[in-house]
């Protein structure tokens, strides 16, 4: 098969959907591999890289859109690339189309397969999404110690306290990959963290963190108290191939302390917190009752090079499959599989535009 690596066009989207070890692995498998010139670059990876593990170089996406047919990229396509897709290509990236409905029914009209890295299952897990939340869990706890700093807007707290100041409070809802990655962090800083999931075992595991951090059941009063307490809140709730619920209302974010500040992963998916809109790292953050918010749809896209690397390792066996042609009798990748060939395939997705 005839494969094709488009360089990222979101804004500053710096990741490339394979690294050159991964174009390796599918040359060695019989297949041709074409990448976008520069395409890794800000990833650090150059075209010399590509060109000697055996992949070709095209000109730009004209090129390679015309060429390849199956395309494997990192964000969902918007724009000019949604000129370029075809009816006989096959996507591989993440689509997040419970949030964008307007872009569900593009690909429909297109007629293409695409299957969603976020919506690929294993024993109930979603492997190709989880080292993005790995990702973006640590980076909303980063994100959030630095917009809490008084010259970003912030109520000039350092969140995990020192001798004679308090600790900073984190509240996590959501206790899946990002929550525990976010609370891992807030915890080693010293901060005292209350994280909220209604899976048992997910409690248990986030308090095994440390002694500074607390798990317990998402009842509104018990959330609607915690956020009040907030400095930094971070949303981290997902539904496998949904629209994001609202679990912190504009009502809870209201009872924040000025200077307080929001990040919101689940923005992908819509956002858990309904304040929430989606952002860019071009501009990052709005206020709104007071309180910072940080709403980037593309949080790893800012460290390329760890997560390309990551993405990479997890899509890598899944894009030697679909590139197999034998991908449907994959339980694996059906489960991915959002639209097929015009049709709206995903449960989920099926609801929501019935």
């Amino acid at each position: 098969m005839k494969i094709g690596i488009p360089k990222e066009i979101k804004t500053l989207e710096a990741r490339v959907g394979l690294v050159p070890a991964a174009c390796a692995a599918l040359v060695e498998a019989g297949h041709q591999v074409y990448v976008q010139k520069t395409a890794g670059d800000l990833s650090g990876y150059t075209d010399q890289q590509y060109t000697d593990v055996g992949a070709k170089l095209l000109p730009d996406a004209d090129s390679l859109y015309g060429t390849a047919e199956m395309i494997v990229k990192v964000k969902e396509p918007i724009g000019p690339e949604l000129e370029l897709l075809q009816s006989h290509h096959l996507l591989f990236s993440y689509l997040h189309l419970a949030a964008e409905i307007p872009l569900a029914k593009r690909l429909l009209e297109i007629g293409l397969t695409a299957v969603a890295f976020e919506t690929v299952e294993e024993n109930g897990l979603l492997p190709l999404l989880a080292p993005m939340s790995d990702i973006a869990g640590r980076l909303a706890v980063q994100i959030g110690t630095h917009l809490l700093h008084r010259p970003q807007g912030g109520k000039g707290l350092l969140l995990g306290g020192l001798p004679a100041a308090d600790r900073g409070h984190v509240v996590i809802v959501g206790g899946g990959v990002v929550g525990t990655n976010a609370a891992r962090v807030a915890a080693g800083l010293g901060a005292r963290v209350t994280v909220f999931d209604k899976n048992r075992l997910r409690l248990e595991a986030v308090r095994d963190i440390g002694p500074n951090v607390s798990g317990l059941y998402p009842y509104p009063a018990s959330i609607e108290e915690a956020v009040a307490s907030a400095d930094l809140l971070v949303g981290g709730v997902l539904l496998v191939g949904e629209k994001a619920p609202h679990v912190v209302t504009t009502a809870m974010v209201k009872t924040m302390q000025p200077g307080s500040v929001i990040v919101d992963v689940s923005v992908d998916q819509g956002g858990c917190i309904e304040t929430t809109r989606p952002t860019t790292y071009a501009d990052p953050t709005y206020v709104e009752h007071g309180v910072t918010h940080f709403a980037v749809t593309n949080m790893p896209g800012g460290v390329p090079r760890s997560a390309s690397q990551a993405l990479s390792a997890s899509i890598t066996p899944y894009a030697v499959l679909l590139a197999s042609g034998n991908w449907r009798e994959d339980p694996r990748l059906v489960a991915g599989v959002n639209v097929e060939k015009g049709k709206l395939v995903h449960p989920a997705l099926q609801k929501i535009l019935a």
